[in-house]
């Protein structure tokens, strides 16, 4: 059984289609990494995963029901903006008001277990208000746990963290999901940061599911390449480009030959031609580059 399943979703708002016969799926403790661009319908697709909005049409299914059921409502947390929580309040607080409001047993207990789980145990304390970005976006996910649920919706939860902010949400992230009970759909356009722990994605763009795979698929579908410098840059890079059909320079300064190839042919071509290669590697391209050639393609 899927976390979710979503076939010919569509929403309208006034003359205006957002959602666009979308199809969907997000297994059973899958880290599910929702990407497009702004105005895809990322957003409004989470909404309606949800019930916060009402869909123009198709189906929504939670654990093989419909998303209506208020047996699978129940086991939604959700994340979309900002968590709501009262700014002149402390974390602690502000959870024991929500897990009141959930009617969660043995509240104490629930929020100690998951302010660990989310590393915020030793910040109970802190005023919501005083609390860094980083630590807001924990905050947020802290409440979405609790009430035990099985999926978590969470709209760009990496977005303006820093470096460690971004180690620590991914750990958080994939603690979350280490005992396959639960299922995260995750949007955010850090696809670097995204790769990092996604086990699923899907692409959008306007409003049309493009195309989803597995990160083994992701890694068997991103092309290799060779990468090199050389004495003469210019030079070295137009003779690559006389050879073979893509050759690029990245903002590293290397340029990357794309054609089935190996770095000893390269450097003997360049060899042969006068040209010195002072350093060479092959690598392959990421979730970042795979989708902007993606949307290339579909412009």
């Amino acid at each position: 059984m899927n976390a979710v399943e979503i076939r010919n979703l569509s929403k309208n708002f006034g003359k205006k289609q957002a959602v666009n016969g979308l199809d969907m799926t997000v297994p059973m403790g899958a880290i599910y990494g929702f990407i497009g661009e702004n105005g895809s319908g990322k957003s409004t697709t989470e909404k309606m995963i949800c019930g916060l909005i009402p869909k123009s049409g198709g189906i929504v299914k939670l654990y093989g029901r419909d998303h209506t059921d208020e047996s699978v409502r129940a086991k939604i947390g959700v994340l979309i903006e900002s968590p709501g929580c009262f700014s002149g309040l402390s974390v602690w607080d502000n959870m024991m008001l929500q897990a009141a409001n959930l009617g969660v047993k043995d509240a104490q207990k629930e929020v100690v277990r998951i302010l660990k789980t989310v590393r915020m145990e030793g910040a109970a304390g802190n005023k919501y208000k005083n609390c860094s970005l980083g630590m807001k976006q924990r905050i947020g996910i802290a409440m979405a746990l609790l009430g035990s649920p099985t999926l978590l919706v969470l709209d760009e939860p990496l977005n303006g963290l820093d470096a460690d902010g971004m180690r620590i949400m991914r750990e958080v992230l994939t603690d979350i999901v280490k005992d396959g009970k639960r299922s995260i759909v995750v949007s955010s356009h850090l696809l670097g940061e995204l790769q990092k722990v996604a086990t699923h994605y899907g692409i959008i763009r306007h409003g049309k599911m493009i195309c989803e795979m597995t990160a083994d698929e992701l890694d068997a579908n991103c092309r290799t390449y060779v990468a090199l410098k050389a004495k003469n840059m210019s030079r070295a890079k137009s003779l690559l480009g006389c050879k073979y059909s893509r050759v690029e320079e990245d903002e590293a300064e290397y340029i990357r030959v794309y054609d089935m190839t190996t770095p000893e042919e390269i450097v003997t071509y360049l060899y042969g031609n006068g040209i010195c290669v002072i350093e060479l590697k092959t690598d392959k391209i990421g979730l970042e580059e795979y989708y902007i050639d993606l949307m290339k393609e579909g412009r």
